[in-house]
């Protein structure tokens, strides 16, 4: 594997990037990484770049970027919505360092799903979209969302399991749970859900003009995922959930899980 800088310029500013290329071969299919939220290119745990060294020794080439006013990169950070031009900048470098592309697909997690769902793609030839952002704040709080309610089928299926879990059941006879946070917790989950946001809405029109695959891909237990698919088809095909997994799919399950869906992806 090659491992090797590719600054980006983009409006006036140079983004930082990290170009992972296989040893020998040149390749012919591309992924191109976009982090969400204000996480720069190493991903959490360094999971971005651990991947990227993987799938370039299964001989694809890989490349991360931070966005302006992240990381190493130069400018403004806007947010996730003013993120288009950083992205089509890292599509148009990415082609240009690696001519023997022939496709190149883009894996966006949270805002950065959010952004190429808005975008229609932005000109990648594939999309992987895990944990798309629906909430109507800042892409640059996007660490609010574990802040925010949980969406009422979330609820549901929380205690439904909670409910056939033998320890969760003698933990509430024991008295070890509070009742009064129970009652309140079941009361919302018993509510309606909520309409999509304006923000959902338009994603899915975006997404719904881009021509070519796509996967969604959700961690069950991440409250964004969660939010998302309450305002989503549930019956969508694109649609795979990771057991278990947390946002940024750090569990060594779900990094092997995230492997194998973005590997399928790149073969579409």
């Amino acid at each position: 594997m090659i491992r090797r800088p590719l600054p980006i310029p983009c409006e006036g500013a140079t983004l930082a990037a990290t170009l992972d290329l296989p040893d020998g071969q040149p390749a012919t299919t591309g992924l191109l990484i976009i982090t969400g939220g204000n996480e720069i290119r190493s991903g959490a745990w360094t999971g971005q770049a651990q991947l990227a060294a993987r799938l370039a020794a299964a001989g694809h080439a890989v490349l991360r970027f931070d966005r302006r006013g992240v990381g190493d990169s130069e400018g403004e950070n806007t947010g996730f919505t003013a993120s288009a031009p950083d992205i089509t900048a890292a599509l148009t470098a990415f082609r240009a360092a690696c001519p023997d592309l022939t496709r190149i697909v883009a894996w966006g997690n949270c805002d950065a799903a959010s952004a190429l769902m808005l975008g229609s793609g932005l000109g990648a030839d594939g999309l992987i979209l895990s944990n798309p952002w629906t909430f109507e704040i800042s892409g640059e709080d996007s660490g609010q969302a574990e802040n925010t309610p949980a969406p009422p089928q979330a609820l549901r299926a929380y205690y439904l399991q909670r409910l056939a879990n033998p320890v969760a059941l003698l933990r509430l006879l024991k008295g070890k749970i509070s009742l009064g946070g129970l009652v309140k917790s079941l009361i919302a989950a018993l509510r309606p859900a909520p309409p999509p946001t304006s923000l959902a809405q338009d994603m899915a029109e975006g997404l719904a003009r881009f021509p070519g695959p796509a996967r969604i891909l959700l961690a069950s237990r991440d409250r964004t995922a969660q939010a998302f698919l309450a305002s989503w088809a549930k019956n969508d095909p694109r649609l795979a959930q990771c057991p278990g997994a947390s946002h940024s799919f750090v569990e060594e399950s779900a990094r092997e899980w995230l492997f194998g869906e973005i590997l399928e992806g790149l073969k579409e």
